[in-house]
């Protein structure tokens, strides 16, 4: 199964955005995030377009205009970003089907639904209680005992 990395991918613009906002005191652009990420400003555009619908960052339009969180760090959850996401694949649904009407593979099947789905809910459950406060305090904690803190913006242009 291929790993859907939609919602690191767009945790890691969010703390982005918080830093980059924190010490430039303006929002990111498309452009910038897109750099953070590696893609495309249109998929950025299109991505964080969901996530204004929830209300979780908001744009600002024209000249200094871009992306910013909508809410304080500790009040959006990593649950609240995934579902803003659609709930991305983070744990298959149900097993694959290898060899239609093979009864070894059903009971098979039915236990791993049963496991995948115990599985799921408990990460649903984490991802309820942690904050991006919490993770921004572990970011903080990792530039500050890095010796180059100058790396913190290394893949994202000023303005």
């Amino acid at each position: 199964m291929k790993r859907d990395s939609r919602l690191s991918n767009v945790l890691h613009a969010l703390l982005h955005m918080a830093e980059y906002e924190a010490r430039q005191g303006s929002p990111m652009t498309s452009d910038q995030l897109a750099t953070c990420l590696s893609t495309n400003p249109v998929v950025v555009r299109r991505i964080m377009a969901g996530l204004r619908e929830q209300g979780l960052v908001a744009s600002e339009k024209g000249h200094g205009g871009g992306w910013r969180l909508a809410r304080p760090l500790d009040q959006v959850s990593l649950g609240q970003v995934n579902r803003a996401l659609g709930e991305p694949g983070l744990i298959a649904e149900t097993p694959a089907v290898e060899a239609d009407g093979c009864l070894v593979e059903a009971a098979v099947n039915a236990a791993l639904a049963d496991t995948y789905a115990a599985a799921r809910a408990l990460l649903i459950a984490r991802l309820d209680a942690v904050t991006l406060a919490d993770l921004a305090e572990d970011f903080a904690r990792r530039l500050a005992a890095h010796p180059q803190r100058d790396l913190l913006h290394a893949h994202v242009r000023k303005a």
